[in-house]
């Protein structure tokens, strides 16, 4: 690895160190700069905080699915660790991908610089997940091959090969699990989430994307856009590390233009929005040396702290209005996609691209070139547009049967209440006329899209121990992404619902012959609907299963639970 500014800088910086706490030099400045910890080195270090600090508390907050705890590391300048509704709390995610530990790294440096240095703001809490992936990092080795040291590191996919940025929702993972159950306990109004970027070639060192701007409440949406992320930018500028929105772009290389990020609410920031907190998701840049991305993190970090601390109250007061807007919001947008006529423009710092012939296929390849950097405007399209909208009943109601989404529900904060009796409840039910399911595998899962359903006003019978969801709870952007089966994240679009897909009772041809036939001679009115369907579709008047099938499902033996939701709606105070 290339010595750089920052591996000098950091030389320095470790060398005091070395003279006055030894013990508090982090893996990653012992090995000057090459090597990340490894996880019994990250867990290890937080204690010696933990113990060495009172302003610092390491805390096992769940399982893992390797066996190991999932941990958060507290600090507060006042010693008290728990969230209160006087101060922000900052929540600052790690290792999702331990492929990418710069984050790791960052956070256990600026830990011990907030308490050796006494800085630690007042009206804020930070919390650090040190590893959210505790399997992946544990398995290291060496499996990016895009990216520039560190010398080894963990693997993108955790114990059960999952990858926990995109489990936010079905959390299939006891880490997932475990994490959403801290999150609602510190209730954050901000979130950072550290990664390393893949892709093309350019000369910034730290780009990121933010929480959908979109989706958000306007009193968060306009402060977050307006205030903190311009400020973000200068302070990251004046320190060395002008940044870049997350280098997503449609064509070969980056000057043709950057897109904005959907961060559905399978990911971690699209996760945190449901519940009013803006986040950011880092990317340092995989091709410049493990020092500087490492520093790069250090100083997104402690700019974002920062700014909490100084804008705590602004924070604080704009979470408390979108908490309060949300509960009694009627109508909500789902399914979002980019506006392509909206287009502004941002200063990008890139390198000149070009082909040549490849060494290896002998084909055209493309290359950039580093002894060409260019500072260029290019074109921006961050502005989202919602594909659908519906209004919420004023209650939900699940069967106590579907003890997984019930579980749920009440890990991430849903208030419920329970029927105290067998009841009869007039409710709309949806039923699932059209869906497209995925023919891979993706996450453990096959998901439905392109969910159309159909309406029917029926009367249920529920029983005792039954939940009854209401609607007037800060929660409601997390039932409505989840519990709407059109929406893009839904549980039915992961799967959690397919058992209503399947018919249990069907008929024999032989025997229904001649009920079938008793049917039509005693109904006009279906014998009708059967002759136009032969008249329109030559297929199935030439199919006597198809009819047969057809007579059944207009009659009373035909099961009305065959793809009908289990999710209820009552559009009416009871």
């Amino acid at each position: 690895m290339k010595t750089s500014v920052c591996l000098l800088a950091f030389l320095l910086t470790t060398a005091a160190l070395a003279q006055t706490r030894p013990d508090l030099i982090t893996p990653y400045e012992r090995s000057q700069g090459r090597q990340t910890a490894t996880y019994a080195e990250i867990i290890d270090y937080y204690r010696l905080l933990d113990r060495q600090f009172e302003q610092a508390k390491l805390v096992d907050v769940g399982k893992t699915d390797v066996g190991q705890p999932l941990h958060v590391f507290l600090l507060a300048a006042d010693k008290v660790f728990t969230a209160r509704p006087d101060r922000v709390t900052l929540l600052i995610n790690n290792g999702i991908h331990p492929g990418e530990p710069e984050g790791i790294d960052a956070c256990l440096m600026m830990a011990r610089d907030l308490l050796l240095t006494n800085k630690l703001p007042k009206n804020v809490l930070l919390a650090i997940v040190p590893v959210l992936n505790v399997g992946g990092c544990l398995n290291r080795g060496v499996s990016r091959v895009n990216q520039n040291g560190p010398e080894t590191y963990g693997f993108r996919g955790n114990a059960r090969n999952l990858n926990l940025n995109r489990d936010f929702i079905k959390a299939d993972a006891e880490n997932t699990r475990s994490f959403q159950a801290l999150f609602q306990q510190l209730k954050p109004q901000v979130l950072i989430d550290n990664h390393t970027s893949n892709g093309a070639d350019y000369q910034h060192v730290v780009t990121y994307f933010s929480t959908q701007k979109d989706k958000l409440h306007p009193a968060l949406s306009g402060y977050m856009t307006k205030t903190f992320q311009p400020d973000l930018d200068k302070v990251l500028t004046a320190r060395g590390f002008p940044p870049a929105p997350y280098v997503n772009h449609p064509k070969d290389t980056p000057e043709s233009g950057l897109l904005g990020y959907n961060d559905s609410p399978r990911y971690s920031t699209g996760y945190a929005a449901l519940f009013n907190c803006f986040g950011f998701t880092l990317e340092t840049h995989m091709w410049k040396d493990y020092p500087a991305r490492v520093k790069g993190s250090y100083a997104f970090d402690e700019a974002v702290l920062r700014l909490c601390e100084r804008d705590a109250s602004q924070i604080l007061a704009n979470k408390r209005r979108a908490d309060a807007a949300v509960s009694q919001q009627t109508t909500f947008a789902l399914n979002y996609r980019l506006d392509r006529s909206q287009t502004d423009t941002i200063t990008f710092l890139g390198y000149e691209a070009g082909y040549k012939p490849s060494e290896v296929s002998g084909l055209r390849r493309l290359y950039y070139d580093r002894s060409k950097p260019f500072t260029k405007r290019i074109p921006y399209q961050n502005t989202f547009v919602a594909d659908l909208e519906l209004t919420k009943p004023q209650a939900y109601l699940i069967p106590q049967a579907w003890s997984e989404i019930l579980a749920l529900l009440k890990r991430n904060g849903v208030q419920m209440k329970r029927l105290t009796s067998d009841t009869l409840i007039t409710v709309s039910a949806y039923y699932l006329d059209e869906y497209r399911t995925s023919p891979r595998p993706y996450e453990g899962h096959y998901p439905h899209s392109g969910v159309k359903v159909r309406t029917e006003t029926q009367r249920i019978q529920f029983y005792k121990g039954d939940y009854l969801i209401p609607t007037n709870q800060p929660a409601n952007r997390y039932l409505i992404e989840t519990l709407e089966p059109q929406a893009l994240d839904s549980f039915f679009a992961w799967n959690f619902f397919d058992s209503i897909l399947d018919q249990k009772e069907y008929f024999s041809d032989y025997i229904f012959e001649d009920t079938a036939a008793e049917l039509l001679r005693n109904d006009p009115a279906l014998r009708q609907k059967l002759a136009d369907k032969r008249a329109s579709d030559k297929a199935f008047a030439e199919n006597a299963d198809a009819q047969l099938s057809f007579i059944y499902k207009q009659t009373p033996y035909f099961e009305k639970t065959v793809n009908r939701y289990p999710v209820f709606r009552l559009e009416r105070a009871r």
